[in-house]
């Protein structure tokens, strides 16, 4: 499934990551690496999710988050 699929108030653990390479790793310096848990806080127009990582919010907008995908959290691996 794709972050950008990911309804508020759901938390999911991260699988992959498929953007260029710098933003990959911005995203990964943030704490966006694999198995990381993401809970979505809110879903903006356009495709911009807010989300909790790691203690941090940030917004990441419709681009970003239809390249990360995920599973949600507690499903089997």
């Amino acid at each position: 499934m794709l972050l950008k699929d990911v309804g508020a108030g759901q938390r999911c653990v991260v699988e992959g990551v498929d953007l260029p390479f710098q933003m990959e790793r911005r995203l990964e310096a943030l704490g966006m690496t694999r198995q990381a848990e993401i809970s979505v806080v809110n879903r903006k127009g356009k495709g911009i999710l807010i989300v909790k990582l790691r203690g941090s919010r940030f917004a990441l907008g419709y681009q970003i988050t239809k390249q990360i995908t995920v599973r949600l959290a507690g499903d089997p691996a």
